[in-house]
């Protein structure tokens, strides 16, 4: 059952319990030291803008695959036991108990595998927007994330200054 090299999985979850179980498979792991066989846990989400009863807006976390947990692992009797057995996990995505790892395209079509990006702007540089609804804005760069890979910016639209946070790949020095 043990390969060598760690591959992604998809672990199915009940709904709500997404954080939970990926916060407690990263507990185990870091408790028995067992960083070797359970590479990474994650749980893409995206921050969505809603609006509230009251007229305010409000950035939210909202989760782009519910009830699903991504882990990168090398499939051994512990690896598995740990991830199958971990409360809120209802099995692997596969046939039956077995998991089926994700291919590498698999992997860049769902955004697991960050995309790199090179900082060719610091702090205070202004910068123009690449892609996304604010296309073609000009910004000053605020706060720079480099594990994140996002900047925090000031888009000045409407005679006002707003703040942003954005993927460094979608923006560019000017």
């Amino acid at each position: 059952m043990a390969d060598t090299k760690a591959q992604w999985y998809i672990l199915h979850t009940y709904s709500g319990y997404e954080n939970k179980v990926a916060s407690d498979i990263m507990k185990v792991v870091e408790n028995r030291n067992l960083q070797h066989l359970i590479e990474d846990v994650y749980l893409p989400t995206t921050v969505v803008t809603t609006e509230k009863e009251n007229g305010k807006t409000a950035e939210v976390e909202e989760k782009l695959y519910p009830c699903y947990v991504f882990v990168k692992m090398i499939v051994t009797n512990e690896s598995w036991y740990i991830c199958r057995n971990t409360r809120g996990v209802t099995g692997f995505v596969g046939p039956g108990s077995q998991p089926i790892p994700l291919t590498e395209e698999e992997v860049r079509n769902l955004g697991i595998v960050s995309k790199e990006a090179s900082l060719s702007f610091a702090i205070g540089d202004l910068v123009v927007i690449k892609s996304g609804p604010l296309e073609g804005f000009e910004c000053t760069v605020k706060e720079l994330d480099a594990e994140k890979q996002t900047a925090l910016i000031d888009v000045s639209m409407f005679g006002r200054v707003t703040p942003a946070t954005l993927e460094i790949a979608s923006i560019r020095k000017i």
